[in-house]
């Protein structure tokens, strides 16, 4: 069974959440402007997870699923970095001792560097 059959077969207990998929990829969307979307991406070597721009790669399955059920989790959270409205880097951060601790960035050069950042905190609530 692939990851995507995994995933589409525990989503069955979750009729609530609105997935598409391709292929080679599932994504979850997010059921409010406050959450984000989870992909799993299947590649030629290796298993992409992305929550919105944020991503990391995995060449074991195991860990690329226990990500992506993560980023569906309150357990997760996503610090993303905006100017000019448009989103260009993204911070997963976790939960420890009720401190949210950041785990790792992603990042693309914004050409609006020049224009005011704010920052959004995004979190889904998907899974229990």
């Amino acid at each position: 069974m692939s990851a995507i059959e995994k995933i589409k077969e525990k989503l069955q207990k979750y009729p609530h959440i609105n997935f598409e998929e391709d292929e080679n990829s599932i994504w979850i969307l997010p059921t409010s402007q406050k959450g984000f979307t989870v992909t799993l991406d299947i590649g030629y070597d290796n298993i992409k997870v992305f929550f919105n721009g944020w991503h990391e790669d995995f060449e074991s399955e195991e860990e690329a699923l226990n990500c992506f059920a993560f980023g569906l989790s309150r357990d997760c959270r996503l610090k993303e970095f905006r100017r000019n409205d448009e989103s260009y880097k993204w911070t997963l951060e976790y939960k420890e001792n009720d401190e949210w601790i950041a785990d790792g960035t992603t990042s693309l050069f914004n050409f609006a560097f020049w224009k005011k950042q704010t920052i959004h905190y995004l979190q889904n609530d998907l899974i229990k």
